[in-house]
């Protein structure tokens, strides 16, 4: 494990001898295209891979082959997914809806077992006291549009997809990047976010918060830096839905990103999470976006979002019937 972590951090600094054509005028990395984050690798390190941070390809091939055949067609198979998603022989997700591709992250070489690489031990580090009382989802306020959470009315993506950090998610792990000397714009294809990088700018002031936060990049020779501040408190940058556990983007939240353009075919990302309200510690995580041929299809989930009046509506019965019945 010593000589993975040791591989890691020698790769983070090395430089890449990237070829001209994947290059702007500019001599910069060039970023635009079309990419996806999808895998099965999760965000913390499973029970089972516990002190393992790295598979050799014969055992990646058979948790990926496991991983397909609990998420299949067949709602009756007893999965994480069914079990969050209505129960057994009513589960909505299955491997025609998802989209989470079908391997492991794989970097330097090797899969990981988790998107976490710090703590050594793939976990999201200890919350404090007060991050505890409030980590639990609270999603059962119906009385307005404004109690339901930003998702589900449209609004934001679900698990951080648009970031910062941006996290591989269930389905839509689609982005295009379009790069100029001043901005760099990322079209997040779920729910069709849009997050505009400024470069070599100042972050506005304190009191002006939006929901993606405020970035700002800079050049670390090859390497885009991303910093991001000002987060919206409505935010919630990361959650679990099996767990029923969910962190909300808190007034001193800071996310540091870096991308790396590793070949013409992958962005090495990497992110830092600061945020001493919430975490005992800072964390990372780091994962490769590949190269997709697209397009990005138009997420046009407001289109009649005939959930909401449901839910709400499906609320009022509930109050309305008898007590106990």
């Amino acid at each position: 494990m010593n000589r993975l972590l040791a591989s890691i951090a020698v790769l983070a600094v090395a430089t890449v001898q990237l070829p001209s054509q994947i290059r702007k005028l500019d001599g910069r990395p060039d970023f635009q295209g079309i990419w996806t984050n999808a895998t099965l690798t999760p965000v913390e390190r499973p029970a089972s891979f516990a002190n393992k941070p790295a598979l050799t390809d014969a055992e990646a091939h058979a948790f990926e082959t496991k991983d397909q055949e609990v998420n299949t067609l067949d709602s009756s198979v007893e999965s994480d997914f069914n079990k969050v998603t209505g129960g057994l022989g009513v589960g909505a997700y299955n491997n025609l809806f998802v989209d989470r591709g079908s391997e492991l992250a794989r970097v330097n070489g090797v899969k990981r077992t988790s998107l976490i690489i710090d703590p050594p031990d793939g976990k999201i580090p200890a919350l404090t006291a007060q991050a505890e009382k409030e980590r639990r989802m609270d999603f059962e306020r119906y009385d307005t549009i404004r109690d339901r959470p930003l998702p589900e009315r449209c609004l934001l993506g679900f698990s951080s997809t648009a970031g910062p950090p941006m996290l591989p998610v269930l389905y839509n792990n689609n982005y295009q990047i379009v790069q100029t000397a001043d901005h760099i714009m990322i079209l997040v294809e779920m729910v069709h976010d849009i997050r505009i990088i400024r470069m070599n700018g100042q972050h506005k002031p304190s009191t002006v918060r939006q929901w993606l936060g405020d970035s700002i990049g800079r050049w670390e020779g090859d390497t885009l830096v991303v910093d991001t501040t000002n987060f919206s408190d409505q935010n919630i940058f990361y959650e679990d839905v099996v767990e029923g556990l969910q962190f909300r983007s808190a007034k001193n939240l800071h996310v540091i990103e870096r991308f790396r353009r590793i070949d013409a075919g992958t962005i090495l990302y990497r992110a830092t999470i600061d945020d001493p309200t919430t975490f005992s510690r800072q964390w990372t995580m780091e994962f490769p976006f590949t190269a997709s041929r697209g397009p990005v299809f138009e997420y046009a989930c407001h289109e009649g979002n005939y959930a909401m009046p449901d839910i709400l509506g499906g609320a009022r019965k509930l109050e309305n019937e008898p007590a106990g019945k």
